[in-house]
């Protein structure tokens, strides 16, 4: 199953487009895009018997944030190892780096966004998990039956406030407007062979400039959620950033940095993909 935030409104993405949820469940769910995860096992029940036959094309253009309001948007650093050893650290044992993002940066998958002043905008293209039961305290075998779905994100960076003061501020360097975009839309566990093992990258202007394979997470899905719900509990529509692979331009000699004018590509195997145009501010 594949769900959406279109104009503002929940969607069911189907072959022949996309069928607003409101209307052909007759008031029974939210046309909130956010709210379907408080009622995420009898929505679901709900789609995998609901009337298609009022799908619609639409412009991906029209497409917001997956899960436009969490409580929580949590992102996770030094999850890769080619990007540990790039960024210069040491793997993490226990935990990794946990952050968070603010809400106000999120957007949908196609965005102009505007470059922070004198900054050094990276790219991250990242794995994103949005959780679909509240989770506390889960074993890593039951994870993926908490998980309403993935979708793909780039934790855009301005690396200049994130790596200033006396202690970094990846927070507020990670949260610019619009630099949080997910989409295209939410995708399922079970519409995967393998939701462990998809392919994710990311090209600037054309080039290729990442490209991995979450198998490769030093922390998996179940690793990290099941590690993170022993701390907090996490909530339905909680948004998590999993990590991103090496590439980023930081970590490139010389050091790389997102343009006006450029256009960022990001897309994971078997969901979509994020485009990002740059301007000047």
């Amino acid at each position: 199953m594949r769900i959406a935030n279109l104009a503002g409104r929940l969607v069911l993405i189907t072959p022949d487009g996309a069928v607003d949820v409101s209307k052909a469940s007759n008031g029974q769910f939210s046309a909130a895009p956010q709210a379907v995860y408080e009622r995420w096992d009898e929505f679901r029940d709900w789609a995998a018997r609901a009337d298609h036959s009022g799908a619609a094309p639409f412009d991906p253009a029209d497409l917001g944030a997956p899960a436009p309001a969490p409580r929580q948007l949590l992102a996770v650093g030094l999850n890769y190892r080619e990007h540990v050893s790039e960024a210069g650290f040491t793997l993490p044992v226990g935990m990794p780096p946990v952050f968070t993002k603010f809400v106000t940066s999120l957007t949908g998958p196609v965005t102009e966004v505007a470059l922070p002043p004198g900054g050094h905008t990276d790219w991250e293209v990242e794995l994103v998990v949005v959780i679909g039961r509240a989770t506390h305290r889960v074993p890593e075998a039951e994870v993926w039956n908490h998980v309403a779905g993935l979708t793909v994100g780039q934790d855009l960076s301005e690396r200049i406030l994130q790596m200033e003061g006396p202690a970094p501020q990846f927070s507020l360097g990670k949260s610019y407007p619009g630099f949080t975009p997910t989409g295209p839309w939410l995708v399922t566990p079970d519409e995967f062979d393998d939701p462990d093992d998809l392919e994710l990258s990311c090209a600037v202007n054309g080039e290729e400039v990442q490209r991995d394979r979450t198998r490769h997470l030093v922390f998996s899905v179940p690793a990290l959620v099941s590690r993170l719900s022993r701390v907090l509990p996490l909530l339905p529509g909680d948004v998590l950033f999993t990590g991103t692979p090496a590439g980023v331009g930081l970590g490139r000699s010389p050091q790389r940095w997102l343009g006006d004018g450029d256009e960022l590509v990001s897309s994971v195997e078997g969901i979509g993909e994020l485009r990002q145009r740059f301007a000047a501010a």
